[in-house]
C-alpha cells in the first residue's frame, strides 16, 4: 500500500471515480447506496474534498471495492474500460422514429456528449437551443439525413459530416429512408 499521504490524496479521486464507472453507477446511485451526498461524492472524485475515514468506508462498501486495494500504487493506465453493446444506455423518449444510444460517460453530460442515433424512414429529432456557444458535429454512417440549424438547411449522405450551431433550434431527420448517425454535442 502507498505510504505517502500526498500519494493517497492524489490517487483517491481517480480510483473512486474509476470504481464507480466500472460498475456503471451514476453519482446519484453511489450517493443512494453509500449515504454520502451526491455533491460530496462529486467533490471527492474531483479532488476538491478529502473524505473522512467513515465516508471513505461507506463509499468503498457501496462500490464493493477493497479499502486497501483502492489505495494501492499501480499504473491505472494499463486498463481498458469497456461498455458492452447490451449495456449502452438509451434515450427512449426523444424524437420520433429514432433510437438514441449514449456513448459518452455519464459525467460528460452537459459537456461533451456522444450519441449513436438510428432513424426509421421519416424519423426526426428536433431540439431546442442548447447552452450559448454549443456546437454539434454529425457524421452520417448510413442513409441520408436532412439537418437544420436556425435558418440553415442541408442534406447529407453516408460519409458526410456537418458542424453547426446547437444554441439555436436545430433538427436531424431521415425523410428518404432509414439512416444512422454519429453525433457529438459540445456545450460551451
Amino acid at each position: 500500500m502507498t505510504e505517502n499521504t500526498d500519494d493517497i490524496l492524489t490517487l483517491l479521486p481517480a480510483r473512486l471515480k474509476e470504481a464507480r464507472r466500472a460498475q456503471g453507477l451514476s453519482l446519484e446511485a453511489v450517493a443512494n447506496l453509500s449515504g454520502v451526498s451526491r455533491s460530496m461524492v462529486s467533490q471527492i472524485e474531483r479532488g476538491e474534498s478529502s473524505p473522512t475515514i467513515a465516508t471513505l468506508w461507506n463509499l468503498t462498501r457501496a462500490l464493493q471495492v477493497d479499502f486497501a486495494g483502492l489505495l494501492e500504487a499501480g499504473d491505472m493506465k494499463d486498463r481498458i474500460e469497456v461498455l458492452r453493446a447490451a449495456d449502452v444506455p438509451k434515450i427512449e423518449n426523444m424524437g420520433q422514429g429514432c433510437r438514441i444510444r449514449i456513448l459518452s460517460p455519464p459525467e460528460e453530460a452537459g459537456g461533451h456528449e456522444v450519441y449513436d442515433i438510428r432513424f426509421d424512414k421519416g424519423g426526426a429529432l428536433t431540439s431546442q437551443p442548447h447552452t450559448r456557444g454549443a456546437m454539434e458535429q454529425l457524421t452520417v454512417l448510413e442513409g441520408e439525413i436532412a439537418v437544420s440549424s436556425g435558418n440553415a438547411k442541408d442534406h447529407l449522405q453516408a460519409g458526410d459530416t456537418a458542424r453547426y450551431a446547437a444554441d439555436v433550434a436545430h433538427s436531424i431527420s431521415a425523410p428518404e429512408g432509414p439512416a444512422r448517425v454519429f453525433l457529438i454535442v459540445k456545450n460551451a
